[in-house]
């Protein structure tokens, strides 16, 4: 009986060091978008809450790629999109989030963590907000406020920004009424029909009246597939890599 304690002791230990063992730093040209991608996602969704940069920063770079996931967002669908659009010229980062609460406490790290970014690089002189899902919403919320002379552009995508969902009682929360100086906002909305997402609800909550905001109702297949909820994000990636 004593050896099968042992025994049971000694392999609850290794199960519970591997349980615990901490996945690898997600460097962006180690992010695998084609076989491994799920597995890649993982690591993304591994890192801590906060600003992550996906590589190694040169205080030289003159354009910040930043990406902020949705609710219980697995990670694997923006591995295409950074790894399309990042450059030389440009430093990509993750923004991890607690997407189970309210987005006003996080929109004010991240604000603060842009901010303390461009204090210590002077070189930069545009940035690019990736928001998607529940995060759109976040990066909504650059609209009004934004102060910078820096540039940004923020890209919602397929984002519930109307208030359909209550968050305005519970959060808060407004949706954009207007747009600072500085900033372009862009509406990526996908089919409601087919994403997985909206297409239950009996409106489509994507739809807000921003005045100069530029909208794109995205089509209804990509890649010989259904254009849906996730896959938004590889769509717009390719069309912003073509500018």
């Amino acid at each position: 009986m004593r050896k099968l304690k042992n025994s049971f002791f000694v392999l609850f230990s290794f199960l519970l060091i591997s349980c615990s063992e901490e996945r690898p730093y997600p460097w962006l040209e180690d992010l695998d978008d084609k076989k491994e991608y799920l597995d890649s996602g993982k690591n993304l969704m591994a890192v801590k809450f906060g600003l992550n940069p996906l590589e190694i920063k040169t205080n030289k770079e003159s354009n910040l790629l930043i990406a902020v996931h949705g609710s219980n967002s697995k990670g694997y669908e923006w591995i295409y999109p950074l790894k399309t659009l990042d450059n030389e010229n440009t430093l990509t980062l993750f923004f991890r989030w607690d997407d189970s609460g309210c987005p006003t406490p996080s929109f004010n790290n991240l604000n603060a963590e842009i901010n303390q970014i461009l204090d210590q690089n002077k070189s930069v002189n545009g940035i690019t907000i990736m928001g998607h899902s529940y995060g759109a919403l976040l990066v909504s919320m650059f609209a009004e406020s934004w102060s910078n002379d820096i540039p940004v552009e923020i890209h919602a995508i397929a984002g519930p920004l109307a208030d359909i969902y209550n968050i305005n009682f519970l959060c808060d929360y407004q949706q954009p009424r207007f747009i600072s100086t500085n900033l372009r906002f862009y509406e990526w909305r996908t089919q409601k029909h087919l994403d997985g997402a909206f297409k239950d609800l009996d409106v489509d909550p994507q739809i807000i009246n921003l005045q100069d905001s530029i909208v794109t109702r995205l089509p209804e297949n990509y890649r010989g597939r259904r254009l849906g909820h996730n896959w938004s994000i590889s769509w717009v990636a390719d069309e912003l890599n073509q500018r």
